[in-house]
């Protein structure tokens, strides 16, 4: 069995050069995404029932899986706003990863032999 990883050639090593730049700039990554949310209450007299509807927010919300579940939680706007740059850090970097695996299955389908299957 052959150990040594598949040649790599200088469009796809550039390609990889790019994206380990573009991994270098991200700062801090927060999981989930966040939501800016307006809602009616039950108050029948309430302006959010009238029509057209006058609903009651921004309200923003943090949603993210723990252990399989859904988990949500109420954000002030002020931590929203500190917090916004963080989840399209977290945006990007998913997409980087995507790429990088892209690249990566292309590479190794090519070198195997095995087609755009």
């Amino acid at each position: 069995m052959d150990d040594t990883p598949p040649p790599i050639d200088p469009a796809t090593h550039e390609q990889h050069l790019k994206i380990q730049q573009r991994l270098a700039t991200i700062g801090l990554a927060m999981p989930g995404s966040l939501t800016e949310r307006y809602m009616r209450c039950s108050s029948r007299g309430c302006r959010c029932r009238a029509e057209p509807p006058h609903l009651h927010g921004p309200y923003w919300q943090w949603t993210r899986k723990i252990h399989a579940k859904t988990v949500q939680r109420m954000l002030k706007p002020d931590q929203a706003a500190r917090y916004a740059p963080w989840f399209d850090n977290a945006r990007t970097l998913r997409d980087l990863a995507r790429e990088l695996e892209t690249l990566t299955l292309t590479l190794v389908h090519t070198h195997e032999g095995w087609g755009n299957k």
